[in-house]
């Protein structure tokens, strides 16, 4: 009988404790969800630290922080906190050994957390985290802010310790997003204006000022943006979980909240968020966006080719943002309708195109896509292109002129180290040649060239397919200096060729259509535009960047791994099937890469070692910071093999191919 109770109690104990374990790492696992919400990472974590282990440098306008480890190392992090004394911390700002605490740790917004939630989060960070031995590192506050007994002044006059309290005429969900947006996720540590000393200027909607909650601010030369009554409740939830919407993309600071933070969120509390921001009515600063419209038909800007801005525009960024601003959906983003374009405050747009950029790589969406920085452009320049797409489209936002690009620059101090010789042509400055408009039409031929010339175009590619940003970029066939070596001996023809059979030539192979008359207007328009292009370049000269490059022949191909190197790094532009990208008015965006409406058999990209040399130094585009399209950065190998898996799939014949090579040997990719 006795060994039965025993058993029993013992039955009970282990049951008990069971319990107990489970009810810890369910803690723990709130705990850690909690942290992410609150986005603890991102502050505490060094670039290429470890996580938690602080360390990472803090610009403020009182001089440089470095956060704190906050690992549970008993030396160097949080290891002997109680939890009273983390309690105070959080709420208070003010640390174990009783110093005052910088507001740069948004312990004013923390102070909203419940004891439950308080409880829990300090349980993971004492239970879910290893501890990290790594030294604090001193502040390096300017005098007087360096004295930190002045923070025990600021938090008596702007401190509000007091945790969150719903608000009983508003229903769950928003007071969810409340407490959230207030609290944990600290929305107003970036979004909300602040005072003379640092203080934000409204700590919700219901305080003083709290028209000014959300409002939008300038932190680290972003801008970030008002949220107050910014897009539907699914717009903001879909940026919130993937960094992305039909409006704008994330960028600067807010890539690593989308990627540390907000995409481990659910969905109930996103949907909280997103309703909680809704429910604010727009603040006095940073206009809305307003609904974007269904695209039927893509608008150009009037003054696309006719302003310096707008040449300029088309030039470095038309690629990725497209003529009509529209962008490319789950790729690049937008440009119409984007609030960051058509706020009042530009800081954002010249921080971008001076330093550049890259998408958030989320679980929706992986691969990140990167904006090169534009800072080898002048000031002048690039205020002429952010003006134009300011204007365009219905942004209607301010003007940027060069004097705020200079101080911007001077700022950020960007670097630039492209090492090349090739000199970008300004396609902005063929507005002062005596015969613009005609060079102007002649770069459109280039640039539009299925949709100003469609009986002779039959394919779904542009001149710019091959010859990148009009023929201005380095190893992408560019058009500088070309028309300098024409007449030249052709090996294909077994003859001399003029520019003008040369351009023919692309018409019947690359763009699988009819040659123009060599005395039409088009004609020579196309021509004067590689003449200007020519500049001073003499038939005996080199020019840098010409033509795309080499590869070596003796790699040999490996379809099945071009295959799937086609499947990660190409699909997303030029289709699972090679189809290519259209626009949601079924406007070609990208190229197909074979099939009906695809080059053909003739053309020199049909054969795999002339792509494979155009693949390694300009395909994908926005995988790199390299100017101007972030392009190249394949291997040679992988270039090869995707070259040769693409190149060899069913495309159209060329009934003239029984004619080329008449007096030289058929280079051997050639596939007839």
């Amino acid at each position: 009988m006795k060994i039965r109770c025993l058993r029993s109690i013992l039955t009970i104990l282990a049951i008990a404790a069971s319990g107990l374990v489970l009810a810890a790492n369910e803690s723990v696992e709130r705990g850690r969800y909690l942290a992410q919400l609150g986005d603890c990472v991102a502050c505490h974590t060094a670039e290429e630290g470890k996580p938690m282990a602080g360390g990472r440098a803090l610009e403020t306008p009182f001089g440089k922080l470095y956060s704190t480890n906050i690992t549970p190392d008993k030396a160097t992090g949080i290891g002997n906190y109680t939890f009273e004394q983390f309690d105070r911390a959080m709420r208070k700002g003010v640390a174990a050994d009783g110093h005052n605490l910088y507001p740069a740790m948004p312990y004013p917004s923390y102070a909203k957390m419940t004891p439950d939630d308080m409880q829990v989060l300090y349980t993971y960070l004492m239970q879910g985290l290893a501890p990290v031995q790594l030294t604090n590192k001193p502040s390096e506050m300017h005098w007087p802010f360096n004295m930190r007994w002045g923070l025990a002044i600021w938090n008596w006059l702007f401190l509000d310790d007091k945790p969150f309290v719903p608000n009983s005429s508003q229903d769950a969900t928003l007071n969810r997003g409340a407490y959230l947006v207030q609290g944990l996720g600290h929305c107003g540590a970036c979004h909300t204006p602040r005072g003379l000393l640092f203080q934000e200027k409204a700590m919700s909607e219901s305080s003083s000022n709290g028209s000014l909650f959300l409002a939008g601010e300038t932190v680290e030369s972003w801008r970030a943006l008002s949220l107050r009554d910014l897009w539907t409740v699914e717009d903001t939830k879909l940026f919130l979980k993937t960094g992305q919407n039909r409006y704008a993309t994330a960028s600067g600071n807010m890539t690593d909240v989308i990627m540390h933070s907000m995409q481990h969120v659910n969905d109930d509390d996103l949907l909280a968020i997103a309703s909680y921001l809704k429910s604010l009515p727009a603040g006095p600063h940073d206009k809305p966006a307003h609904p974007a419209p269904k695209v039927v038909v893509a608008k150009v800007s009037d003054d696309l080719f006719t302003t310096r801005g707008g040449l300029g525009y088309i030039q470095f960024c038309g690629d990725c943002h497209r003529a009509d601003g529209s962008g490319v959906n789950k790729v690049f983003p937008p440009l119409a309708g984007n609030p960051t374009v058509s706020s009042k405050d530009a800081s954002t747009l010249m921080h971008i195109i001076l330093t550049g950029g890259q998408t958030a790589a989320t679980a929706t969406h992986p691969r990140a896509f990167t904006m090169p920085a534009f800072a080898r452009l002048t000031d002048k320049e690039l205020a002429e292109i952010l003006s134009f797409v300011r204007a365009s489209w219905g942004n209607g936002a301010p003007l940027v002129d060069a004097g705020s690009v200079a101080k911007m620059r001077a700022e950020l101090d960007p670097k630039t180290t492209d090492s090349s010789k090739f000199e970008t042509p300004r396609l902005a400055n063929m507005l002062m040649a005596k015969n613009a408009q005609q060079l102007v039409r002649g770069m459109r031929l280039h640039l539009e060239t299925r949709d100003l010339l469609p009986e002779h175009v039959g394919d779904q590619l542009n001149c710019t397919s091959c010859h990148l940003n009009a023929g201005t970029v380095a190893d992408g066939s560019p058009f500088v200096g070309v028309s300098a070596f024409f007449p030249s001996y052709g090996a294909r023809a077994g003859k001399i060729i003029t520019m003008e059979d040369r351009i023919n030539g692309c018409f019947l192979r690359s763009m699988n259509g009819k040659p123009l008359p060599k005395d039409s207007d088009d004609m020579k328009a196309m021509v004067a535009y590689f003449d200007w292009m020519k500049g001073e370049t003499k038939a005996e000269e080199k020019v840098a960047g010409r033509g795309v490059g080499k590869i070596d022949r003796s790699i040999k191909p490996d379809s099945d791994n071009g295959k799937k190197i086609y499947a990660k790094q190409c699909a997303v532009c030029h289709g699972e099937k090679g189809e290519g990208l259209r626009n949601a008015a079924g406007g070609m965006i990208y190229p197909p890469l074979w099939g009906d409406e695809s080059f053909n058999i003739g053309a020199g990209m049909a054969r795999t070692y002339t792509a494979a040399a155009f693949v390694k130094r300009n395909m994908p585009i926005g995988f790199h910071g390299k100017f101007p399209l972030g392009q190249g950065g394949l291997s040679d190998q992988e270039s090869v093999d995707v070259a040769y898996y693409f190149s060899h799939q069913p495309r159209p014949d060329f009934p003239g191919k029984v004619k080329d090579w008449p007096k030289d040997p058929k280079p051997s990719d050639a596939r007839y």
